[in-house]
């Protein structure tokens, strides 16, 4: 993009262009060269925003931290409804897409990004922990109404869904897909024994 012209929205297009170049080519490719090549913009455009790449690419997982967050309310609202195996079914299909999946890729490859990281989430992997978080919201919600058992230990459930959704998605191509049955499968066997009649 020649000099002097505005780019609207700089922080979007540059973390979507960052996305592009996770999924094409995996977290190694993933330079501030790739990116701004990827936006079709000049390098510095990227470090007028950004103090380092670093801080680009821990703004980008909070950025998808956010993302998950919304989904988590969403999924809270829906406590009561449908039923508990589907809901966190498709909750976790939505968490663990091929762009999560390549910001986790990403955040255990990069030591300064994970170290940026720290300074909003302490402790776990991030995208993983908020996720969990999500997770135990909404089943105590539903533990709450009724729908699991009263002593069911909802974080133990969560971060048991979390692990075991990201092994189940994990290492999978982009364009290859785990079956819905296989997820329902697992969730049922995390959750079934805290289940009540639904």
């Amino acid at each position: 993009m020649p000099t002097g012209v505005a780019i609207r929205d700089v922080r979007e297009q540059l973390f979507a262009a960052a996305e592009r170049v996770l999924l094409r080519a995996g977290p190694n490719a993933l330079t501030s060269r790739a990116v701004t090549t990827e936006a079709g913009c000049a390098k510095g455009v990227l470090h007028r925003h950004f103090a380092d790449f670093d801080v680009f690419l821990a703004e980008l997982v909070r950025d998808r931290i956010a993302g998950v967050e919304a989904r988590g309310a969403a999924l809270r609202g829906a406590a009561g409804t449908g039923t508990v195996v589907d809901n966190v079914a498709a909750t976790l299909t939505d968490l663990f897409g091929p762009v999560a999946l390549g910001v986790l890729g990403l955040i255990t490859a990069r030591d300064g990004l994970r170290a940026e990281l720290r300074r909003t989430t302490p402790i776990g992997i991030p995208l993983l922990t908020e996720a969990g978080t999500v997770i135990t919201a909404y089943l105590t919600a539903e533990r709450d109404l009724g729908r699991l058992a009263a002593d069911s230990d909802v974080d133990t459930l969560a971060f048991t869904l979390i692990g075991t959704g990201h092994l189940l998605f994990a290492g999978r191509e982009a364009t290859e897909e785990t079956g819905d049955e296989a997820v329902r499968k697992v969730v049922a066997s995390v959750v079934g024994g805290a289940l009540r009649e639904q």
